[in-house]
């Protein structure tokens, strides 16, 4: 897409993980447009930043690390789950993404929405709504980027993911052994995992561990799981 030139380099994203395509996109985002006032002066910084309502934007190597992982390119559908402030949806854009976004916080959402249609990403949709369930309306999706720490694998989002789509999450471990960020790949209807390492996000709210799979009730698919959509 390509909206903006690239002044705004981001300190710590020289790193294994985010690829070159994924910092030059980066850089193009004004992430300083995408915090408060009192925090601007972090915004280059590889940090998270409070965004207000106990939520933040997410620290720019993790943003880079997700967005490399599922491997987003020009015209691909993108579902995020956490709009927060639209940071993470203006880099999906700057990569040639179309994106639809769900944020639970109706505030959120809708400063969001007006900041991306200010900055020009116009192939980015926000909505309130419940992560848990998705854009169900607008699937498949062939990335999905869940932007909270999930105690189950969203059973709905499994759903909306094309075949060879690719979704990443922070999954809560068991017994308190914190979180870590998870891909899953989507082969007709078996899905592979593979973990990247440990995060820490803010909880996924709007839903409850019934509406979500175990990583071995993902590898042993019941028959409820919903199919994608053709």
């Amino acid at each position: 897409m390509s909206l903006h030139q690239a002044p705004f380099r981001i300190s710590g994203l020289e790193r294994p993980g985010v690829s070159g395509t994924v910092r030059d996109a980066m850089a193009r985002v004004p992430r300083h447009e995408f915090v408060e006032e009192e925090v601007r002066p972090f915004a280059y910084e590889d940090r998270a930043l409070p965004i207000g309502f106990q939520q933040t934007i997410s620290q720019p190597y993790i943003v880079g690390l997700m967005s490399s992982a599922v491997e987003v390119g020009e015209g691909s559908k993108v579902l995020e789950i956490g709009t927060g402030s639209g940071y993470q949806a203006a880099v999906l854009s700057e990569l040639g993404a179309r994106v639809y976004s769900v944020e639970v916080v109706p505030e959120l959402a809708h400063a969001a929405q007006v900041r991306l249609a200010a900055l020009g990403y116009d192939t980015v949709k926000v909505r309130s709504g419940d992560g848990w369930q998705g854009w169900p309306e607008e699937g498949p999706f062939d990335a999905i980027l869940v932007t909270a720490a999930a105690p189950r694998i969203p059973e709905a989002l499994l759903g909306q993911l094309a075949n060879r789509g690719k979704m990443i999450l922070p999954l809560v471990r068991d017994a308190g052994a914190g979180e870590t960020l998870l891909l899953v790949e989507r082969d007709d209807d078996s899905f592979t995992t593979r973990e990247l390492g440990a995060v820490k996000f803010v909880p996924l709210t709007g839903g409850s561990e019934s509406h979500g799979l175990t990583l071995q009730e993902l590898h042993h698919p019941r028959a409820s799981t919903t199919q994608p959509k053709s």
